[in-house]
């Protein structure tokens, strides 16, 4: 059964120690109890200073090392308290706003936690869509002259994927790609959508050969552009709860190598809304950030995740 507080006042009072948090985490990445990451089978002692030593390779280990909280300089509470500030607001929290509640002394050290905890909501081996999927692209990015839609300069193509589920919109997808291209859309399909399903899509001809590639591909409109009736009502949905969300909780001021962490953090938002507890968004992303891998600084802000973008110099402003 899932173990987390539901309210601030059992946060409090269960997370009030360093100890509390450790072992909360323990328990969390070492469900059957703590392993040596070179011989899992071997037994590991408790030695001072919060380690693990393995008695068969002499192996030293702690439950942070190998996670996002590797190297960091700051108590599990302080992290705790960001985490648990984080999943608390609906709309998600700026790293200036995670910088005064917490008093970080600096902007840069709320920027990095809010991205290494980004990094850390997208769980490992997730499941993809499955069933009806609803599949369309999107351009952010601020308003510019020039050419408008598929092609226009200066904007970022993100494709949507919505699980239908009756008249509700289910889980989601987010990608971002450099064009509208076939291989990279049937890329970022096949990524997010389970093999034998229906894919929704308009009459892209980038989409053209879904079905060769193990789906049962529906075109609902011919056009490329909503005219009339809105066919795909749930993607559009999605699209417009995400302009929205980057504009209202980061004003837009976004930079397009950072977009994946964002569009990361929609993602887990959007999948979990439904949860009645927030405590359960929490103990989601304790959960992951125990399962991902160490997130040094440098590593987040020299890669950007999964692709680089020609754009430079304008933020995601709609």
């Amino acid at each position: 059964m899932d173990d987390y507080p539901r309210t601030v006042l059992e946060f409090e009072r269960r997370f009030a120690s360093e100890e509390a948090c450790r072992a909360y985490l323990v328990r969390l990445r070492w469900p059957e109890g703590v392993r040596c990451p070179r011989c899992p089978q071997a037994r590991v002692w408790p030695i001072p200073r919060g380690l693990y030593e393995c008695t068969r390779c002499g192996h030293q280990t702690s439950v942070v090392a190998g996670t996002i909280f590797q190297g960091t300089q700051h108590s599990l509470r302080l992290w705790f308290r960001a985490m648990w500030y984080v999943t608390n607001q609906k709309s998600g929290v700026s790293a200036l706003g995670l910088q005064r509640v917490l008093g970080l002394g600096s902007y840069r050290t709320a920027w990095t936690w809010l991205h290494k905890l980004r990094a850390a909501m997208v769980r490992p081996g997730r499941e993809r869509l499955s069933g009806m999927v609803e599949v369309d692209e999107t351009y952010l990015g601020g308003p510019r002259a020039g050419k408008h839609g598929r092609g226009a300069a200066g904007k970022v193509l993100v494709v949507v994927a919505a699980q239908v589920e009756g008249p509700r919109i289910g889980r989601i997808r987010l990608r971002r790609v450099p064009d509208a291209s076939a291989p990279q859309l049937e890329r970022a399909v096949q990524d997010a959508v389970e093999p034998g399903s229906i894919v929704r899509t308009d009459g892209l001809r980038s989409y053209s050969r879904l079905s060769a590639r193990g789906y049962r591909h529906e075109v609902m409109r011919e056009e490329t552009a909503v005219v009339g009736e809105n066919l795909l009502p749930r993607v559009n949905r999605v699209v417009a709860l995400l302009k929205r969300w980057l504009l209202g909780t980061h004003q837009g001021a976004i930079r397009p190598a950072y977009l994946d962490y964002y569009l990361d953090e929609f993602t887990f938002r959007f999948n979990r809304r439904t949860s009645r507890w927030r405590g359960k968004l929490f103990y989601r992303l304790v959960q992951q950030a125990v399962a991902v891998s160490a997130v040094p600084e440098r590593r987040l802000r020299r890669s950007p995740r999964r692709l680089s973008t020609t754009t430079r110099g304008s933020d995601l402003s709609q």
